[in-house]
């Protein structure tokens, strides 16, 4: 069955879905790493794409340190020495401390002291040492499986003239953005354009004008039509992707209590279907570089039209905050082997304190989806195109990645090739 269920459907099953009970988090050092990393990340103010890619080489570089103190399942870089009988806490430590301070240096001071809180609740001696040294080499072969993935070079998208061209969006009118992504390696994906979607509509085509009209109706600045909890909706889901997410499958890993070992393969599989997200979204952005909402209204008579929320300056086709929103979901309900998943939470910034209640991660990832017309920011059919690439950018990742030891699986390593 199709992830994304009609909504009738959740409705019903909603009557039957437990509440999911708070729970005070667990003394997991994957989940309070996770929190730092990200904590630090938005401190830096990170744009999204960079921190996509920054959290899955984190993550990727928790999750090897981890099967080296004990391979429960398949490294995704290359794989480290054993460290069995070293501390797991320690590994998972250093491998988060030792990328971000090579990836986020000014985070530094920061993130030296989360090493040391980790380290004070640890005994000296041999076990710490060695987890140490595990973590930190699985943070150097993660950081090296990216160099030179493509992500430091840049190329110009020169602003279109003829219809459904991109160019500058106004107020600001910001050239065209992040060019190069679509051309950066995968670190699952076999290319950045495996599941490209087909082309955007014919902008003289009646689904065209019906999705110019829709935005222009509900996703304007002064929409009369949109309501309070649209634009409500609109505003939760505005947050950095990686952010939002993160805080989901950490709250869905406390709420199940996964222990360590399966709570950095959760982190690592999410974060690595939102990072190929980007990559495949940008790739399909940039070979088509389809027109924002902004300017096909404005060209459409509606001179002084702007969205809701900002503008970001890149093309339209296709939504990239619901291609990794659907990833995300995708691979959260394939390691919970359910979708529905009761879950609540609570936005960061720019909007934060916004709390929102879910039964299911296809509802949220809907809803997020949902969030990019009303905000003014995406035709919805961009947001469709969304929705299935990144259902099949989650599905691959899930199927393909950090599988189980216990399948005999192989992993996919940030290069392309297979590891045992």
């Amino acid at each position: 069955m199709n992830l994304f269920l009609a909504h009738s459907l959740l409705s019903v099953l909603a009557a039957m879905a437990p509440q999911a009970k708070p729970v005070a988090p667990p003394a997991n050092e994957v989940l309070r790493w996770n929190r730092a990393v990200t904590d630090a990340l938005a401190a830096a103010n990170t744009d999204p794409v960079t921190e996509s890619r920054t959290m899955a080489i984190v993550q990727i570089a928790v999750h090897d340190a981890l099967n080296a103190v004990d391979a429960r399942s398949a490294t995704f870089a290359t794989p480290a020495a054993s460290a069995r009988g070293a501390s797991a806490d320690a590994a998972i430590a250093a491998a988060a401390h030792g990328v971000l301070v090579e990836l986020l240096p000014a985070s530094k001071t920061a993130l030296d002291a989360e090493l040391l809180r980790t380290l004070q609740a640890i005994a000296d001696g041999d076990a710490e040492s060695r987890g140490l040294e595990a973590g930190r080499r699985s943070a150097a072969a993660s950081i090296a499986s990216r160099a030179r993935d493509g992500s430091e070079l840049k190329v110009e998208l020169p602003p279109g003239t003829r219809p459904g061209e991109y160019r500058p969006t106004p107020p600001d009118l910001t050239p065209a953005w992040m060019a190069q992504w679509g051309q950066v390696t995968p670190f699952a994906l076999r290319s950045p354009e495996q599941f490209r979607p087909s082309a955007p509509p014919a902008v003289d085509g009646a689904t065209a004008r019906r999705d110019v009209e829709q935005v222009r109706v509900i996703g304007g600045q002064d929409s009369s039509a949109r309501t309070e909890e649209q634009s409500q909706i609109a505003r939760f889901w505005y947050e950095n992707s990686p952010q939002g997410w993160n805080r989901i499958a950490r709250t869905v890993a406390e709420s199940r209590h996964l222990d360590p070992w399966e709570s950095a393969r959760l982190l690592a599989l999410v974060n690595v279907a939102m990072a190929d997200g980007f990559i495949s979204a940008f790739d399909a952005k940039y070979h088509y570089a389809y027109w924002r909402p902004t300017t096909a209204i404005r060209a459409a008579g509606s001179s002084e039209w702007l969205s809701y929320l900002g503008t970001p300056p890149i093309p339209d086709y296709p939504s990239a905050h619901t291609v990794l929103g659907a990833a995300a979901a995708t691979v959260l309900a394939r390691f919970c082997a359910n979708d529905y998943v009761a879950f609540e939470m609570t936005s960061g910034p720019p909007n934060a304190g916004i709390t929102r209640k879910f039964w299911s991660f296809s509802e949220a990832a809907r809803e997020n989806g949902a969030s990019r017309v009303l905000c003014g920011l995406h035709f919805p059919t961009a947001v469709q195109a969304g929705y299935q690439l990144g259902e099949s950018v989650g599905t691959w990742t899930f199927e393909h990645a950090c599988l189980p030891r216990a399948e005999g699986s192989t992993a996919v390593t940030a290069s392309g090739a297979a590891q045992r």
